[in-house]
């Protein structure tokens, strides 16, 4: 059984993770007026050479996929980077963003109950009772919006699109680690990504990329996709896709803590009402297994798992 602190740590690499995921929203802005295809696939064939020399500084091994692993890792690269872009930007023609944001809220509670049988486990009662609270905050924090029935269906895809970036990495983590997965996904995406913009924007298009935008694409690259997805995938391999989902939650906590700090203004009563539930249902869901509960003393906690059975005490 893992100690608290010990627990904690493995949580550390998704929550920083997610921080700098919602960072991106801000940075992001500076992107809406940039042709789509072609800028992601500059992105991701950026953070791929990047993450292929940070691979190599610290000595992380890669491996060439194999068999079933191409279907588990194309369909990181197609649903989870390529289609998931599509969808908020078709999504946002027909929906404020903050309707695709409240459908991409409801990870956690895919992740919970969907995360658990691919890792062919129960699901956690903690993180099931969590993961409603942790999106009921980030709907909070996130508002809402007025929509229409495509525009709905785009944030379903969305939803989909944001659970499959985690869930279809579960079956090839182990093999190829969060620097396989993440690497494979990246050069997969950037690939289709570079079709679709020579097709549908033509091979000029990256030269309408003014400075600042290259600067943003800069740090997606770097902080948000190389940096960001080994982090997250780490945290997924560590603790399972069920738990590590509730951190998604601070996604939008940084976007907000950022937008205050870029000039937006003081977030709302309804956003720090968000925030605070965000909080609790992140603490409840992500307390360790082996924190003792309140009256308990640590002598007691260890007599009990004395007790226990061995495959309990394995968990």
């Amino acid at each position: 059984m893992d100690t608290p602190s010990a627990s904690f740590t493995k949580l550390v690499p998704g929550m920083v993770g997610m921080t700098l995921v919602g960072s991106s929203v801000t940075v992001s802005r500076t992107l809406v007026d940039a042709p789509l295809f072609t800028t992601q696939a500059v992105r991701y064939a950026a953070a791929t050479v990047i993450l292929l020399l940070m691979a190599r500084l610290t000595g992380a091994r890669l491996l060439w996929p194999r068999g079933r692993e191409w279907l588990w890792l194309a369909g990181i690269a197609v649903t989870g980077l390529v289609l998931f872009n599509v969808a908020v930007v078709r999504g946002v023609g027909h929906a404020e963003p903050a309707v695709v944001a409240v459908a991409v809220a409801c990870v956690p509670v895919v992740l919970g109950v969907v995360g658990p049988a691919l890792e062919r486990r129960r699901p956690s009662r903690q993180v099931l009772l969590a993961a409603p609270v942790v999106m009921a905050g980030a709907v909070l924090v996130e508002g809402t919006g007025r929509t229409d029935a495509v525009g709905v269906c785009w944030a379903a895809v969305a939803l989909g699109c944001e659970a499959g970036f985690t869930l279809l990495a579960v079956p090839v983590l182990r093999r190829h680690s969060p620097w396989g997965v993440s690497v494979h996904a990246m050069w997969l995406a950037g690939v289709l990504l570079a079709v679709l913009g020579l097709t549908s924007e033509g091979p000029s298009a990256v030269r309408e990329l003014s400075g600042s935008q290259w600067a943003a694409v800069g740090y997606l690259a770097l902080m948000v996709t190389a940096v960001a997805f080994v982090l997250w995938y780490s945290t997924v391999r560590a603790v399972g896709a069920g738990r590590a989902g509730l951190l998604t939650g601070i996604a939008p906590l940084s976007a907000a803590v950022v937008g205050a700090v870029s000039g937006s203004g003081a977030p709302g009563p309804s956003v720090w009402l968000g925030i605070a539930v965000l909080i609790l249902g992140l603490v409840g869901g992500l307390r360790p297994h082996g924190a003792p509960a309140r009256g308990v003393t640590a002598t007691d906690q260890s007599a009990t798992a004395d007790s226990a059975p061995a495959s309990a005490r394995s968990k």
